[in-house]
């Protein structure tokens, strides 16, 4: 439900910036102002989900995210469309702080990478039928159906889910009543910390006062470290990054590839379409063999992360995304099309190699008590690599572009923006190849 939305809005960016005549920067916005909320509460919402039950959590996530999809439909402008988008995130955070813990807690940990596989498939099916179905509800009915869709696909989850899904004892219940309280104060300073560094980094071409909310955030982070080291009931246990590098690189390799990775949708679905001419139903075809890729290969890479060590599987992985990066960094006005999709595929290889393989391994270092708030860590670390992948978009688009819409550019501004994007996204990237390969040398035996 949450990626096939993701992948239909970035189909359908073209069509909301027509209707709303916004320029390129801020219709970015419809996709950031989603992630920033997204990001900032997941960790949070992930240890009250494992002091108060999972189920109930997921639920209400699930529920929100449903009634601001059937919102979105309604907006009236960029500003409302952006302010829904980021009401829907705070459904999203609830969500991603539980799913992977709920998952993982069912199933014996000889079974983790199998079980990771599939649900990540379930993740890039989405992702799959977004372009496709996202860009045949956006040609024939117009963007707003993609929302409404989405909605009562959501309220339909949120039944089975509520009658369904069993509810668990929480794990951490009992460890944590004797400590003390849930930390709100650790809470507010978490949140404002990430707010504020997503936010400066997002506006830094924008808004003189972001250049201020970067440090600020920085600060902030300190504090909350500080805070974290010496609270009863932490939001985030440091101790697990700090006493394991295997943990704290594999989560520091989960945002690079995000970051580098995320806004090739974005890129793409506006070269297609804008560039090239095509419908957003052409469009999407040729959208979706990537995802559809990754649908298709997680499952045998899950099964395969729990025979041979996950950390090194994560790392090829890597290596074919920024091996397809750096493809898209030569794109041109006449770029062959089999090119693009041979682009496409060989970051679907990428990523159907990195994702549950690198999840699992990430999970294999925490106890089940930590499960959700390790379940949050990975989820915050992919939305903010998400977030960053869109904030660098929107440096890069308005350092290029400024105020010009995507309709009025013209071709050659496009392709000059796309091409400084993809550079830095395949430097990113390879840095976190580096990373991946450092961590397999203080990877722990399986």
């Amino acid at each position: 439900m949450t990626t096939f939305t993701a992948s239909s809005v970035n189909l359908a960016v073209p069509a909301i910036s027509e209707q709303f005549h916004s320029s390129a920067a801020m219709i970015g916005w419809i996709i950031t102002g989603y992630m920033l909320t997204s990001t900032s509460f997941s960790v949070p919402f992930g240890r009250i989900a494992d002091l108060t039950g999972r189920k109930r959590i997921l639920v209400t996530g699930i529920l929100v995210f449903s009634l601001f999809s059937g919102l979105c439909a309604l907006a009236w402008s960029v500003e409302s469309m952006t302010a829904l988008r980021i009401a829907q995130g705070l459904g999203g955070a609830l969500i991603f702080s539980t799913n992977i813990a709920i998952l993982v807690d069912a199933f014996p940990p000889e079974m983790r990478g199998k079980v990771l596989g599939y649900s990540v498939a379930s993740t890039y099916t989405g992702l799959s039928a977004g372009p496709v179905l996202g860009g045949l509800l956006n040609h024939y009915f117009g963007w707003h159906s993609i929302f409404t869709v989405t909605s009562a696909l959501g309220f339909a989850v949120f039944i089975i889910a509520l009658t369904k899904l069993p509810s668990v004892k929480p794990p951490a219940a009992e460890t944590v009543s004797a400590k003390g309280r849930y930390d709100i104060p650790g809470m507010f300073l978490y949140v404002s910390m990430l707010l504020l560094l997503m936010y400066g980094f997002s506006a830094l071409t924008e808004n003189f006062i972001a250049k201020f909310l970067i440090p600020a955030g920085l600060v902030l982070g300190v504090f909350f470290v500080m805070r974290e080291r010496k609270a009863a009931s932490p939001i985030v246990e440091i101790r697990l990054f700090a006493s394991n590098m295997s943990f704290s690189l594999s989560n520091l390799a989960t945002l690079l590839n995000y970051g580098a990775t995320f806004a090739i949708g974005y890129f793409m679905s506006i070269y297609l379409q804008v560039v090239m001419g095509m419908s957003s139903q052409d469009a999407g075809l040729v959208l979706i063999s990537q995802p559809l890729i990754m649908a298709l290969l997680s499952p045998y890479a899950g099964r395969l992360s729990d025979r041979i060590s996950p950390f090194k599987i994560a790392s090829v992985g890597m290596a074919l995304c920024a091996a397809g990066l750096l493809l898209f960094s030569f794109i041109s006005v006449d770029f062959p099309l089999p090119a693009i999709i041979a682009g496409l595929a060989v970051v679907g290889v990428g990523y159907g190699f990195f994702s549950s393989p690198n999840t699992n391994a990430i999970m294999s270092c925490v106890s089940r008590s930590d499960y959700g708030v390790t379940s949050s860590i990975i989820a915050t670390m992919r939305n903010m690599g998400h977030t960053s992948s869109m904030a660098i978009v929107t440096l890069v688009v308005s350092a290029h572009m400024g105020a010009v819409s995507f309709e009025d550019a013209s071709p050659f501004l496009l392709i000059a923006t796309m091409r400084t994007g993809f550079i830095v996204f395949t430097i990113i990237c390879a840095v976190g190849v580096f990373c991946a390969l450092y961590r397999n040398t203080s990877a722990p035996a399986r």
